[in-house]
Order: structure tokens, then sequence, then C-alpha cells
């Protein structure tokens, strides 16, 4: 049996890998939307409606009006928008979280695929608050570094200009605080109040760090980096692509430096636990076009359909 996949929204970067991930496989039927009538929405509600999986790779405002077209009842969506992130009608499409992520991911018809900067930050916050860790109202801030990729088509066009790069050095930028990402950050992770959250565009083309820090004297029960390293490999220890990495590895790259684009081109994320006993950092590397959104998105497919969750990553 063939499932038919439509990708809508498909010359976008994360529409452009996601087609790159699917090309292979021989138990999808890919649909094909002209492309003079990519924008045609008659044309579009018709490649939906006879899809099994939809992927909608669309700024908001387009991915919740291409939800509105469907009316057939066994389409599902994988909507990599920030659109539907924190709908509780939504599953999160974060399956690593935890058992009830995974299951209500499989069920669902309407899934939304996490932000690069989401993904990098949940994935260390979220067993953190869960397992009683970190407090709700803890004053969290983090700090991330991206490649040029992750600000979609018309960045990358400036960054690549034929005439030279504009920024002479890494950008900080969002600098009201209110970064997009910041909703499902504060939501998913189960905080109570938002991160103070500080990102950084910089020159190279994709990979991501998130550095999330954390003052013991400030946690309701004081931890030292070995456990909090222990609780962190535990929690992820049956999960394949979210990978807690050994005490002091990073001591033995190039210089004790941790880069950003250690994990690009697969769909892994790394966890790493640096610092000291007064104060620890836990950094998540990965790559913000795989685990960061066009992975995941597959992932989260696969995990709909009932196939292998790694097939074809």
């Amino acid at each position: 049996m063939k499932y038919n996949i439509f990708v809508d929204g498909s010359e976008g970067t994360t529409g452009l890998m996601i087609n790159e991930r699917l090309s292979g496989r021989n138990d999808l039927e890919i649909i094909k939307i002209d492309y003079d009538k990519r924008k045609n929405i008659d044309e579009r509600k018709k490649c939906i409606n006879e899809a099994d999986i939809v992927f909608l790779c669309l700024p908001d405002s387009a991915a919740a009006e291409a939800v509105s077209l469907i009316e057939n009842p066994t389409t599902r969506v994988i909507d990599a928008s920030t659109a539907h992130r924190t709908s509780k009608d939504w599953a999160y499409g974060l399956p690593e979280l935890s058992t009830e992520h995974r299951l209500k991911i499989k069920n669902s018809c309407r899934v939304a695929v996490p932000g690069c900067y989401a993904t990098g930050f949940i994935s260390i916050m979220y067993p953190l608050v869960a397992g009683g860790i970190v407090q709700k109202d803890y004053p969290v801030t983090t700090f991330g570094i991206s490649g040029y990729s992750g600000g979609g088509k018309k960045r990358i066009a400036e960054y690549e200009n034929p005439e030279g790069n504009p920024f002479e050095s890494p950008q900080l930028y969002s600098l009201g605080l209110t970064h997009k990402h910041i909703p499902e950050m504060t939501a998913i992770s189960g905080l109570s109040c938002p991160p103070l959250f500080s990102p950084v565009i910089s020159s190279y083309y994709k990979g991501m760090s998130v550095c999330v820090p954390l003052h013991t004297r400030l946690l309701p029960v004081p931890y030292t980096k070995e456990s909090l390293h222990e609780y962190m490999e535990n929690y992820y220890s049956q999960e394949k692509y979210i990978r807690v990495m050994p005490l002091g590895c990073e001591n033995n790259y190039q210089n004790s430096f941790l880069g950003a684009t250690r994990v690009n081109g697969t769909n892994y994320l790394e966890i790493y636990v640096v610092g000291n006993n007064e104060q620890i950092m836990l950094v998540s590397v990965l790559d913000n076009l795989g685990k960061g959104s066009s992975g995941a998105a597959v992932q989260d497919m696969n995990i709909m359909l009932g196939i292998e969750e790694g097939y074809g990553l």
C-alpha cells in the first residue's frame, strides 16, 4: 500500500528538505502540483483532499487557510508553521518528550512540528520541569545560535548575496524579547512564565546550539552536574534521536570548543551537561533543518502511519 503525500509550500526551505527526504521512498506517492498553480486555492484544495498526509510548509495565515480547505475526514496534517503549536487540539510533534506525546502523535489527525529553537530548548526544559528539578516559575534564561538558513528564503538571499554578505558579525535579533517560538517554549515546557530568550544568527548555513544555564542554589533540591547528567541520561535512554552525551566529552573536541554544526545532515539532537556544581549549563545541538524542521516532520509522519520511526531518516 502506498500513502498519498502532498507538500503544500514545497518551494520553501522546509518544503524542499521534506521533498528531498521523501524522494527515495517507495511506500509513498507524492502528489504534484504545477508550479504556476501552487498558489491556486482550488488546485491546492484538490491536492489536499486527495492526500493521506499533508505537510504544510507555509506562513501561519496560509497554514490556517489550508486546514480550512480540508473536507476529507481521513486527510491528516503535519504543520511546520507556528500556527497550531500551542493548540490543545493539535499534537505537539516532539515524540521523545513522553509516552503520551508519542501516542498523541500516532493517533492524531493534526500534528504541529516544533520550532527549531523550541526543539532545542524544550528537549532540555521539559524533563527538568516534569521531574520537579526546575520549578515552573524559575527565572529561565536561554541563548541560541543558528545558521542563516533558519531565517528562510529572504534571509538566505541576504547572506548569499553575490555582492557580499552584508553582516560583519553574528547578529543578535528579536531584541524585544518576543521571538515567535517563546509561546511554545513556555507552554510545552510547563513553565508558568516565559523564558528570557536571546537568539543569534550567524554567517554559516545550518546548525544550531541552544544553551540553558541553571543556578543550583535556586533549584528546589540542589543538583550536582553529575546527578543532573544522570537524570537526563536516564530520561532519554530509550530514544534514538535525542542523545545525552557523556560528561566531559566536550573536552575532547578541538580546543574544548563545542560547535553548532556537529550533527548537521542528521535527525539527531545532542545534549551536553557542562559547568560546575554552582552553575550548570545544558546545551542542545541540532540541525535546524533536520530535527529542527524537516527531519522532525518526517519522523512524525512515520509515527502517524505506523511505519518504523526512523525510516528515511
